[in-house]
């Protein structure tokens, strides 16, 4: 929803980095690839170990290169068919890898509900990648839903931030209304699918 809402803003930022970036020899692949890198090492190293806001404070700025890749793309006049395999790649890693994080930490903190509602939102945010994926290779559309990767990212991000920063009772509510949010999504994106399906008669 978010990146309906959300691009033309946002575009007006990142556009004229992204031209910078390009005129000083980066690629968007290799800005994907850093990006991704720096948002693994962040949240694995820093959230397991309950380093909560620093974790989801650095993850949050490495996020943002998923944004400058795009905008040094758009400069270009265009990105490649592999640059969008390699991002879209990127993005699942990036994602397991947060998702993974806040469980481990969950787990560590014997917060088991919170695992596993992070757990949940970590398959449900594959799923819907999926779905999207198979149903346009099989030349349906599946856009769209509840919880996109950008609200995905918000909600946890912040429920995990704010937590380490002591605010009480806000990271079981972002776990558990991102878990419910994530498996209404898939169910959106399926009955999309059925729709699209049924329009074009196969």
């Amino acid at each position: 929803m978010l990146n309906i809402f959300a691009r033309a803003s946002v575009s007006r930022v990142t556009d004229p980095i992204g031209a910078w970036l390009l005129r000083r020899g980066l690629t968007p692949n290799t800005v994907t690839v850093l990006g991704t890198v720096g948002s693994v090492a962040a949240s694995l190293w820093f959230i397991p170990r309950g380093q909560l806001f620093t974790g989801a404070a650095l993850v949050t700025a490495f996020v943002l290169f998923d944004l400058i890749d795009g905008a040094m793309a758009r400069a270009q006049g265009g990105g490649t068919k592999f640059g969008a395999v390699l991002d879209a790649s990127c993005d699942r890693i990036a994602d397991g890898a947060l998702f993974a994080a806040i469980a481990w930490w969950a787990f560590g903190a014997d917060e088991h509900g919170l695992a596993a509602a992070t757990l949940v939102s970590l398959v449900g945010a594959q799923v819907t990648s999926y779905v999207k994926a198979r149903a346009e290779a099989s030349g349906l559309s599946a856009d769209g839903g509840l919880a996109e990767r950008a609200e995905r990212f918000i909600v946890a991000l912040v429920g995990v931030g704010l937590h380490g920063l002591g605010v009480p009772y806000i990271l079981p509510v972002a776990l558990y209304l991102l878990a419910a949010l994530v498996t209404i999504t898939v169910v959106q994106r399926i009955l999309a699918v059925s729709r699209a399906a049924k329009e074009l008669g196969k």
